[in-house]
């Protein structure tokens, strides 16, 4: 044995023995080297299902250890090879054909790293075998590596939207400075930063290759309906258009024409789907947001939604938990609150969400909403040193309590945005931050002042008041997330022009608006039809006089797309002989001479409401005393259209007609006007009901009435 040469060959292969893949001894982070090769489907941590059913053209993902903790996704200049191609194949970009029944292995190397898997084939079914060994444990060595710093970083989610320049359109030096200072895990993107399909490409690229060691969520807020960023994206309907559809497959494709437009824009995480229950219709912020009144529906439908999102890799987050929807105050403006106890609240609010986490949603965002009978903790407000309700965000009753012990939940906790006036009103940003970390939040979305919040929660770590394992558990769950939905770092920056290229082809296809036309006409919903007044008759010689408050409800891009200001009226005048607009400001209760000579002509009058908070459906409001008063005085008949809420017709009962629209987009104008008209049969069901003041139902939640079209 003291002959160097057998003494070389035993080194040799004991190497062989330890390369990644192999069986190993177990291994320290400092036994695994930088330029290790990982597949990523060899991580202990992953999702199963992710391994697990592999189909034709499935590629593997290689990653390479880049030192520090860190990896990187590697995408170029690999080999790869299988064992036994009769049973599997595998090319160039580590896709995989399969063949026949049986077993083979699956090698990538670089020439001087490699990894591999097994891959076994039986009974029409193929699943992928990992190998074992503490050498793949990435996201405990990744911990364990990294500094406080880099670790705080992954749990901030600031926005960059405007600065002194105006909105943020581009990567600016001042941003990349504070993005790698502070080594930022994550952003979130808004109205102002996408001006252009392509300039937003190359926004996003430069964030993803600005970022440090484990890649970056680049969110968003496009729930679809009022809440809406890409401006060149498919304006689907909202979540209660969907809700009337009641269709889960009308749910899952919403969400996956969502998941394809951001995942051809490089952004990676969705802040939907909205799973409050909107049982109350004095809700000022959720409203026509949620899928409806109905929990276990809400849940059912949610899961579709985030489902769709999901096969474009799409990161999805349920939102507000424990649950906005039976609150009359918005949280942008103030603090709101829900007296129920958890009885109740499990028998309603809680139902969608936890539906979610039965279901594997990556993230559940919090709401800004105090739940006294769950916690009952009362704090100082530095507004004016009033004694309040500490909100769910804040509670670790409700975050590490409620979500965490009581329900399961295992994947990220992220704030709604802290710098909201129900947070950033009451408490100092930095206490803020270090209240809501304490009680489970593992992201912290939107801090006020990033700098001071960021070194703010370092030091609280330092002091003690922060502890190290709540920080750790925390980076742990936000790595865990980017591995299950294919968020790293980039060894190599992909082609722009490629990425261009598929994002033009992609955002606003023609394929996407077929499908939210139809999610648009499948939802509008016929509440009343008396002496069946409706379908009316294309191209009659009757006069229909539109008396609209939804326009001056529209943005200004929007209204300078039409010819006459209204889409309604546009929509409308396309298929009547003479048509009369009139638009009416949200304080007018009258009408001047020339617009009384409108109504005066019409034969058909058509009402218009546009309500967005419960105030707006008083009976003493403006415009509600004009529609009833054009009601009561004339013989006409009366057609009204709820665009935005359905609740509308609670202040115009006397209406001879009424329909449901749910939202602003052209497709829901186009989709009303083909219902009113008889070209598509309605389909549409309420997915709340509706009650008048002394809350006497009218309309059942489920109510919905149809015609036969010819």
């Amino acid at each position: 044995m003291k002959n160097p040469i057998y003494l070389g060959l035993i080194i040799l292969l004991l190497g062989i023995c330890w390369l990644p893949g192999s069986a190993r001894p177990e291994e320290s982070v400092q036994q695994i080297r930088e330029g290790n090769l990982f597949l990523l489907e060899n991580v202990p941590y992953m999702d199963r299902e992710l391994v697990q059913n592999i189909k034709d053209g499935r590629a593997l993902t290689v990653l390479r250890y880049t030192g520090g903790g860190g990896y990187a996704e590697v995408t170029e200049g690999m080999e790869w090879h299988s064992s036994n191609p009769a049973a599997a194949e595998i090319n160039k970009e580590g896709g995989i054909k399969l063949k026949h029944s049986g077993k083979t292995t699956l090698t990538v190397s670089d020439g001087q790293n490699k990894d591999f898997i097994t891959l076994r084939i039986q009974d029409n079914k193929a699943s992928l075998e990992p190998a074992q060994g503490d050498f793949y444990a990435m996201i405990d060595k990744a911990v364990e590596a990294m500094t406080l710093e880099e670790k705080a970083g992954q749990m901030m989610m600031p926005e960059y939207r405007t600065d002194d320049e105006g909105n943020v359109t581009k990567m600016t030096p001042g941003m990349k400075k504070e993005i790698e200072e502070h080594h930022l895990g994550g952003t979130i993107l808004f109205n102002e930063n996408m001006k252009t399909t392509e300039q937003t490409v190359d926004l996003v690229q430069d964030y993803k290759e600005t970022a440090d060691k484990f890649g970056m969520l680049v969110t968003i807020d496009q729930e679809g309906g009022i809440v809406t960023r890409l401006g060149d994206g498919t304006d689907l309907p909202g979540n209660m258009a969907i809700g009337a559809t009641d269709s889960d497959d009308l749910a899952r494709q919403a969400g996956r024409v969502i998941g394809a437009e951001l995942a051809s824009l490089g952004i990676n995480m969705n802040l939907a789907p909205v799973m409050d229950v909107n049982n109350n219709p004095d809700n000022p912020v959720i409203g026509v947001r949620s899928f409806g009144e109905n929990p276990g529906r809400v849940g059912e439908l949610g899961n579709a939604y985030a489902a769709g999102l999901q096969e474009h890799n799409i990161a999805a987050i349920a939102k507000h938990f424990p649950g906005h929807g039976d609150t009359t105050v918005d949280s942008h403006i103030s603090l709101p609150e829900v007296p129920h106890d958890r009885e109740r609240l499990l028998e309603v609010e809680l139902v969608p969400f936890q539906a979610a986490l039965e279901e594997g949603m990556d993230a559940i965002m919090t709401a800004h909403v105090t739940f006294p009978n769950i916690d009952d903790t009362v704090v100082s407000s530095r507004e004016d040193g009033s004694d309040i309700a500490l909100p769910a965000t804040l509670s670790k009753e409700v975050l590490a309590g409620l979500m965490r012990e009581d329900m399961g939940f295992e994947g990220v906790i992220m704030t709604d945005a802290m710098n909201m006036e129900a947070i950033d009103t009451h408490f100092e940003p930095v206490d803020a931050a270090v209240r809501t970390i304490n009680a489970g939040t593992d992201i912290v979305l939107m801090p006020v002042g990033l700098p001071e919040v960021y070194d703010g929660v370092i030091e609280a770590v330092k002091t003690g008041e922060i502890e190290q394992d709540r920080i750790d558990d925390a980076v742990k769950r936000i790595l865990l997330l980017k591995m299950n939905r294919g968020i790293f770092a980039q060894e190599s920056s992909p082609d722009r022009s490629d990425l261009k290229q598929e994002a033009m082809a992609t955002v606003g296809s023609v394929e996407h608006q077929k499908i939210e036309q139809n999610i648009a006409e499948q939802s509008i919903t016929v509440v009343k039809n008396e002496d069946n007044i409706l379908p009316l008759e294309a191209g009659s010689e009757h006069v229909i006089t539109i008396i609209d408050a939804s326009a001056v409800s529209l943005e200004e891009e929007v209204v300078a797309d039409t010819q006459t200001g209204s889409p309604l009226a546009d929509e409308i005048s396309s298929r009547a002989k003479t048509v009369h607009h009139v638009a009416l400001d949200p304080d007018q209760d009258s009408l001047n001479r020339e617009d009384t000579e409108k109504v005066e002509e019409a034969d058909v009058l058509l009402i218009a409401s546009s309500t967005s908070a419960p105030e707006d459906r008083n009976l003493d409001d403006p415009n509600m005393t004009l529609f009833n008063e054009l009601i009561n005085q004339n013989d006409t008949p009366v057609i009204g259209i709820g665009i935005r809420n359905p609740y509308d017709i609670a202040a115009y009962t006397g209406a001879d007609a009424y329909i449901a629209q749910y939202g602003f987009q052209d497709a829901s104008f186009s989709a009303a006007a083909r219902v009113l008209f008889g070209e598509v049969t309605p389909k549409g069901t309420l997915p709340v009901s509706i009650s008048d003041a002394d809350d006497t139902v009218l309309y059942p939640a489920g109510h919905g009435l149809t015609f036969p079209i010819d």
